[in-house]
């Protein structure tokens, strides 16, 4: 069968390339395209479009770029059109990818939608969109099961895929050797996120840190479509801080303790068992127009909070996080009670996301429901 995803950032390239795998296992005739990036290239996938044309955050930058979010519209329908998929696979994101199921129902091509957009947390009436043009969810958070069923959505639980991804990683004993790092100091990881303008945002005030922990090194996980030359001026300016680029994961499994930025990367922190503080700040007035949206029951935006329905992890958000509160919310993880109830937490976070094989069991379900159709 065909089957076509469109996925336009990097967390989706990450699901989707696990994806990709599973759906080649379970279908050995599986010819797949997609909208992705690198990993799903490397899956077996053929990439039309990389997510690095498609990552616009905000209002602003989205209005700023509307000719070409337009153009890409026109251009993904086209590519669809030619490859006549049996399914159109869309994976999060949600400005785009529900724009595409209203056209995909319409032109008669069958959709599936895998990780759903965060509707829990705002626009919950998008949910009418899902209902009536996708005909099957599957969502790998434990609490939205529940979120569909009140507007009488059936969808799959399979777990989540970073189960798989995160047990699957390797050890590197020869880590600290390998990148000129000291074995004698504990590693303080910052993960100022994967788009240029939330690392422009973020990445200053969290470089604010090593002056107060001089007893840590502080290395920086450089995003996998970010040029190393992007983050040269901040470098330039902390010259005892590292950057690692492509190597988030194998930093995760040697830091004592790391900084955030929003998004998935809290979760795989968390998976990694490393405490950590969770951080957003973004344009005034794209945040202040979020603020309004929002679900107005939702008490927090970290998703290891989210999943465990406690506060389990700081958060600092938009004028919360400068420098003081960051310097006291790190301090507080590195030793001591604060620090052993996260990691306690994140034994309880670990179970309510499922028994592994997400992907697997995913594709299995997808193919299933095709074959069956």
């Amino acid at each position: 069968m065909k089957y076509f995803i469109i996925s336009g950032e990097a967390s989706g390239d990450l699901h989707g390339s696990s994806l990709v795998r599973a759906l080649a296992k379970e279908d050995p005739q599986a010819s797949i395209q997609c909208w992705g990036g690198d990993l799903m290239a490397a899956a077996g996938a053929r990439v039309l479009k990389h997510y690095r044309e498609l990552a616009f955050m905000g209002f602003s930058e989205v209005l700023k770029n509307l000719g070409t979010i337009l153009q890409n519209f026109k251009i993904c329908k086209r590519e669809i059109l030619a490859f006549q998929p049996d399914v159109l696979i869309l994976i999060d994101y949600p400005g785009f990818n529900l724009r595409m199921a209203q056209w995909a129902k319409k032109a008669g091509i069958r959709v599936f939608y895998y990780i759903s957009p965060q509707l829990w947390a705002w626009k919950s009436g998008r949910v009418k969109i899902i209902r009536r043009c996708v005909d099957r969810m599957f969502v790998i958070l434990p609490f939205e099961k529940a979120f569909y069923e009140k507007y009488g959505v059936e969808v799959d639980f399979p777990g989540h895929p970073l189960l798989d991804v995160v047990h699957a990683q390797t050890f590197d004993l020869d880590f600290f050797a390998k990148n000129g790092l000291d074995l004698n100091y504990p590693v303080i990881a910052l993960l100022p996120g994967s788009r240029r303008q939330e690392i422009r945002t973020m990445l200053g005030t969290m470089l604010e840190m090593p002056a107060y922990f001089p007893a840590c090194q502080f290395v920086i996980a450089g995003a996998p479509s970010i040029e190393q030359a992007f983050y040269a001026p901040f470098l330039e300016k902390h010259k005892n801080v590292a950057l690692l680029e492509n190597k988030t994961y194998p930093l995760l499994q040697h830091a004592h303790a790391a900084l955030v930025t929003s998004g998935t990367a809290t979760l795989e922190t968390a998976l990694f068992n490393v405490p950590q503080v969770v951080c957003y700040k973004g344009n005034q007035l794209s945040f202040l127009l979020a603020k309004q949206l929002v679900n107005k029951d939702l008490q927090y935006i970290a998703m290891p909070n989210l999943v465990a329905g406690k506060a389990l992890v700081k958060e600092l958000l938009q004028d919360d996080f400068n420098v003081e509160n960051l310097k006291t919310a790190l301090g507080e993880i590195l030793a001591g009670k604060r620090r052993e109830e996260m990691l306690e937490g994140y034994k309880l976070l670990q179970e309510k996301l499922g028994q592994g094989g997400a992907s697997a069991l995913t594709a299995k379900w997808m193919v299933e429901r095709l074959k069956g159709a």
